[in-house]
């Protein structure tokens, strides 16, 4: 049996102790009612529920700052929490428009859960705010793979027009494999060298400096991270392709 609205918005007040909730709407007055909407979930006056902006970035939405760790547990809550609020079966017997405002508010919460749950599209969302674009998609091999990319290119094209049930094919399977773990060690090791650059933005955010130092830290992090990211994806891909060749 659906949960009343209005036992969902008792709920929700509970987890603020100021009776307000910090998610922003798209726009300042309800627009059933026109009253003044001050970032609720709902329009006090006339209880009709609110679009999210589709302004507001992920972690906003989900009440957290922009940092690259988060507590998965506390991140969980705060997503089944709001869930409960905007989902679909409340508004069953409600107008078209508030149907329409609670699929709208439920496609978007469900997009930043998946978002800042995972580490890397975390990273990878939080390079696209703060730089203005994405990791760049890289091409070629990272410079210190480079030999070793186009070496295992040249093996992976001989075992592709090999016999590879002969002993000559299950050498260069052999060989494979050991370039996969080669490039899954240094998969993981890109992801060892994003988790150091996380807590170093973490801190440089904690901190709020706004001088010249502190800003070129941040772009030097931000550069950083946008490279091992567009490298650990690139790796990712070669990692992939060999998978399917010979498995």
């Amino acid at each position: 049996m659906p949960v009343p609205l209005e036992a969902v918005m008792d709920h929700t007040h509970t987890h603020n102790p100021s009776g307000r909730r910090e998610l922003q709407m798209a726009r300042s007055m309800c627009w059933h009612c026109s009253s003044e909407v001050t970032g609720e979930y709902f329009c006090e006056r006339c209880v009709k529920v609110q679009p999210v902006s589709k302004d507001v970035d992920y972690f906003t939405c989900l009440g957290f700052p922009r940092r690259l760790s988060i507590d998965q547990q506390r991140l969980e809550a705060k997503f089944y929490e709001m869930s409960r609020a905007f989902h679909p079966d409340f508004f069953q017997g409600k107008t078209p428009e508030e149907q329409t405002i609670s699929l709208a508010n439920s496609a978007l919460l469900n997009t930043a859960y998946r978002t800042l749950r995972d580490p890397i599209q975390r990273a990878e969302y939080l390079l696209d705010l703060e730089a203005g674009a994405v990791k760049e998609i890289r091409t070629t091999p990272p410079a210190d793979l480079f030999e070793e990319i186009l070496e295992l290119q040249d093996t992976l094209e001989e075992y592709r027009s090999a016999d590879r049930t002969s002993a000559a094919g299950q050498q260069l399977r052999t060989k494979l494999q050991d370039e996969q773990q080669t490039l899954e060690r240094r998969k993981t090791d890109m992801e060892t060298h994003l988790q150091r650059l996380f807590a170093e933005w973490d801190a440089l955010q904690d901190r709020g400096e706004a001088t010249d130092a502190a800003r070129a830290t941040r772009d030097k992090i931000l550069k950083q991270m946008r490279e091992i990211l567009s490298n650990r994806t690139y790796v990712k891909n070669i990692v992939n392709d060999l998978v399917a060749t010979i498995s």
